[in-house]
């Protein structure tokens, strides 16, 4: 049986442990709210692009070719794995982890290579078979994502894609956000760019009206890149809000969790004590009657 010292230490122990879990909980619900303002803003850019390219794909027919839009084969893939950079955040890590490792199993009789951004996701695959082209870490560490990061990534991916005629697709794997309890792991085409509908042309199946004082195709060349850009800027906002989400909740848990620990320690702790003064009131009484 534990000693009444050892008792105490233990509670001490759980209650730092549980005043940690509370900052740490307070601390991922103010980047939360700012990351979930950033995902709510970059949302609709990322939707009127696809709309505009979507009217200028639908209406520049075959007279244009990029190779960011042309169809390959189905032999080579490069994952762009969006994951966090700390630990401590739930199931948020492990989730995407066994999503990208699922991906690579269904597609087992393809080549595969990798981009992680994040470090969690770049350690994991680490022990894997499985190689890097680049690795970014330590973007999204604060809770921020910087536009200058997502142009780099994504000029790396456009630049691999475009050199390296041997892989096939790009593929990009990150959490989306749906609510702080609520997170979806994505895995969405990247390259090359899918046909994009607007929902007014399937609907309706008529086509925005749209003005250009440059050729459709001028201005086509220049927003392809772009939409690589914004879809990997908008995963990595996603990703930091969904990141900030769990870590929220598993803090919340283990605050919890720590209270309730505290209590039943605490009622052990009474039990020791009680059983000692019974012990030693017990040994009083012997020792008077023996006289």
């Amino acid at each position: 049986m534990p000693s009444l010292l050892d008792m105490r230490r233990r509670i001490k122990s759980v209650k730092n442990t549980q005043q940690i879990t509370k900052a740490m909980k307070m601390v991922a619900a103010a980047k939360l709210k700012r990351a979930q303002d950033n995902v709510t803003a970059a949302r609709p850019f990322a939707v009127k692009m696809g709309e505009v390219l979507g009217n200028l794909s639908a209406n520049i027919g075959t007279e244009f070719s990029s190779p960011l839009l042309n169809e390959r084969g189905d032999e080579k893939y490069l994952i762009v794995l969006v994951s966090a950079d700390k630990g401590l955040c739930g199931g948020f890590n492990a989730n995407i982890m066994k999503a990208a490792q699922n991906f690579l199993k269904e597609n087992s009789d393809k080549q595969a290579e990798m981009i992680p951004v994040g470090r969690k996701g770049r350690d994991f695959f680490k022990r894997r078979s499985i190689d890097f082209v680049e690795e970014y870490i330590g973007l999204t560490g604060s809770g921020r994502v910087e536009l200058s990061d997502a142009m780099e990534i994504a000029q790396k991916v456009t630049k691999t894609f475009t050199d390296d005629e041997s892989i096939d697709k790009v593929f990009l794997v990150f959490t989306e956000f749906k609510t702080v309890l609520t997170q979806t792991v994505k895995v969405e085409q990247l390259l090359p760019i899918p046909s994009i509908k607007t929902e007014s042309t399937e609907d309706t199946g008529a086509q925005a009206e749209y003005i250009y004082e440059q050729p459709a195709e001028e201005i086509f060349g220049k927003l392809l890149p772009m939409q690589v850009q914004t879809q990997i800027y908008r995963a990595m906002l996603e990703s930091v809000a969904s990141e900030q989400g769990s870590r929220m909740t598993a803090m919340d848990s283990a605050s919890k969790n720590a209270g309730e620990l505290i209590d039943s320690l605490t009622l052990n702790m009474n039990r020791i004590r009680q059983a000692a003064i019974t012990k030693e009131i017990i040994e009083v009484v012997s020792g008077a009657a023996a006289a």
